[in-house]
């Protein structure tokens, strides 16, 4: 064992001598350059060290550049996104109060135009049940407001108050299916009867066989009832149905979009009623 060890080092000793020996002939002998061989050599190994170090820090440098630059464009994304969807609700907004300022001002008007005595009221919930066409307002007896008051819309007709409570009513849409109102065609003043259907539509009844009505024709209110003031607008002829001289089906588009109802005007003086 001991003379493998002295065999080692003696192997390890000559290797250092003949690289020794190699260096140093190395450092005396010259390129063609003039340029010792070692030197040329060591430079060389170091130049390529240092290529390969240059070019990990370039890329790791370029990657953490590009990183960063990454994490300030998703920043600067998810800024972007937060100020268009802030823009996207004010815009909403805008158009919500526009369009309110523009109900508003249609109630104004009718309010203005309409020699009765009138109260506007918001529209708080809409009836429940489909087979009952109905609608709630905030307000009820406590405002003045009483069972068969008529109900308008800038457009026309809405329906009539059927159950007033102190703060609220229940108002009964024309549309509604027991609902009806007097009529009259306004262009050759035939009389009828609109009656609700529970659907968008209207029914036009009770009308002369002999009487002139076309589709098209624009359908008013008569007041012969006595609750529903005179002249304000229903709805339009839709179609005619005329089976032996008399008229079987005529359907009326309905003036007002009921769904579409935000504020009402209730009519809180008597009306009389008056048929032409």
């Amino acid at each position: 064992m001991a003379v493998l060890d002295i065999r080692q080092r003696t192997g390890w000793l000559f290797m250092a001598v003949i690289v020794g020996h190699i260096l140093l002939i190395s450092a005396q002998v010259n390129t063609q350059r003039g340029v010792p061989l070692l030197e040329e050599v060591t430079f060389g190994t170091f130049a390529e060290v240092q290529r390969a170090a240059t070019s990990a820090i370039a890329t790791v440098r370029d990657n953490w550049t590009n990183y960063v630059a990454l994490q300030d464009v998703r920043a600067e994304n998810a800024r972007l996104k937060e100020e268009n969807a802030a823009l996207q609700v004010g815009l909403q907004q805008e158009r919500a109060l526009a369009q309110q300022s523009r109900t508003l001002q249609s109630l104004l008007d009718l309010k203005t135009a309409v020699q009765l005595k009138t109260t506007s009221a918001s529209v708080i919930a809409g009836g429940a049940s489909p087979e009952f066409r109905t609608m709630t307002i905030d307000k009820g007896t406590g405002d003045g407001l009483a069972s068969d008051m008529a109900v308008l819309a800038p457009g026309g007709v809405v329906g009539r108050i059927i159950m007033p409570a102190r703060r609220a009513a229940k108002v009964q849409l024309l549309i509604d299916r027991d609902a009806a109102a007097g009529a009259i065609v306004e262009r050759s003043r035939a009389q009828g009867v609109v009656v609700g259907t529970g659907t968008d539509r209207f029914r036009l009844d009770h009308v002369p066989g002999a009487a002139d009505i076309q589709v098209g024709d624009r359908v008013v209110t008569s007041g012969i009832e006595g609750i529903y003031p005179k002249g304000f607008l229903i709805g339009q002829i839709q179609s005619i149905d005329r089976q032996s001289g008399e008229f079987t089906n005529v359907v009326v588009d309905p003036a007002v979009q009921f769904s579409e109802l935000e504020t009402v005007l209730v009519v809180v003086t008597p009306t009389p009623g008056e048929a032409q």
